[in-house]
């Protein structure tokens, strides 16, 4: 309205210097019984917005090539599927110097066709012990989880700072890592083999392992790596390594346990990715694998602990606990449940097939196409944590 005066005025000066003209009729000032309108703005597009429902479905697949040598299925997973996200597996004794040209080969991919110029995640499984993927020149060999836990939470946090720099220096910017299982008691760890007959717990009780989990996890992202805590909802208690064994189920845990609990403190310390197991919580949902539980992925984690960031399924591809669901159905069961990110990690192969499902789904059905979106707007959010 004020401009509507403001272009009257200019109106009546220049009629006033050419003659005398007629009085001339004007809008009436604003009052109090006629309230000036309010502008609706215009909502700010969110990035999501600007990729294609292709390049949607591509940000929500991590897809694995070995550490050593860029896999011709994983660069085409990004050429060709615009998969947004990738997982480096093996073991290299290379260095950080024998693994950037690797990832400069992807990183290289990137572009408006592909990923709709959003950068790759590079990620990888630095933990420590026997659960390391890039080590030699110039990256130290990482101890075990439960030797990184003798240190006092202020010096491992300095240590993780100085691991997650060597990955930096490699083209890494996430890592699966820390653990925050609860292994049963140091008695009892052999027989969990996933975790503790591994070493890779930090320790018996939440407390410690919120402490330790925490510091390194704080240590990672002071070095600009997004740290990933993992298996929710516990790998603790299970007697069978889900990536071997088929039908693993876990009786203990519920909805209450530390396991899941400690998640709570954790995600409290910054930004981080969470990594959904496969096995099936008999007391939560004895029905279905974690990685495709609604109740556990959405009614747990989102809900019952308040995790709003990007949540992850450990490998979909190799691991034995999902051979008997096939490739398609697991990646579409996966979003349905509440993942944000599938992890094909270990046979980058079955990416086709499980993104042309999850894409078809998505074409055909409005609701899943929602969920897609929403998830592939989290990993986006996620991307610019650092910003």
């Amino acid at each position: 309205m004020r401009r509507v005066w403001a272009v009257l005025a200019v109106g009546l000066l220049a009629l006033a210097g050419c003659a005398a003209a007629a009085p001339v009729a004007t809008e009436a000032p604003p009052t109090a019984s006629t309230p000036t309108p309010t502008p609706t703005p215009t909502p700010t597009p969110e990035p999501v917005d600007a990729l294609s429902l292709e390049q949607q479905v591509g940000q929500v697949f991590m897809v694995g090539t070995d550490v050593a040598s860029a896999s011709p299925d994983t660069l085409s997973a990004v050429t060709d599927r615009h998969v947004g996200s990738i997982f480096l597996h093996g073991r290299t004794q290379g260095g950080a110097g024998a693994v950037a040209p690797v990832v400069a080969q992807f990183t290289a991919l990137v572009s408006d066709a592909t990923t709709g110029g959003i950068p790759l995640w590079v990620a990888t499984d630095q933990e420590g012990g026997e659960v390391q993927v890039v080590r030699g020149p110039g990256v130290d060999d990482i101890p075990y989880a439960i030797r990184q836990a003798d240190d006092p939470a202020s010096v491992l946090q300095q240590n993780a700072q100085r691991w997650g720099d060597q990955l930096a220096a490699a083209g890494v910017d996430v890592n699966l890592a820390p653990v925050a299982d609860i292994v049963t008691s140091h008695d009892t760890r052999f027989d969990n083999p996933p975790i503790g007959a591994l070493g890779r717990q930090y320790g018996y009780d939440a407390q410690t392992v919120a402490a330790h989990t925490g510091a390194f996890a704080a240590g990672m992202r002071a070095a600009g790596i997004l740290p990933t805590f993992k298996h929710f909802p516990g790998l603790g208690r299970v007697t069978a390594n889900t990536d071997t064994t088929a039908n693993v189920v876990d009786d203990v845990v519920g909805a209450d346990s530390p396991d899941v609990e400690v998640y709570r403190q954790v995600i409290a310390g910054g930004p981080c990715i969470v990594m959904v197991g496969t096995a099936v919580y008999s007391r939560i949902d004895g029905a279905n694998p974690a990685a495709f539980s609604s109740t556990v992925v959405t009614g747990i984690l989102r809900e019952q602990i308040g995790f709003t960031g990007v949540i992850t399924t450990d490998d979909l591809s190799a691991a034995a606990q999902v051979q008997g669901t096939p490739p398609a159905d697991r990646a579409v069961r996966a979003i349905e449940a509440g993942i944000d990110l599938v992890l094909v990690s270990a046979d980058p192969s079955l990416l086709p097939v499980m993104y042309d499902a999850v894409l078809a789904r998505a074409q055909t059905d409005p609701a899943f196409a929602a969920e897609v979106t929403a998830s592939a707007a989290r990993v986006l959010e996620a991307k610019t944590w650092r910003d």
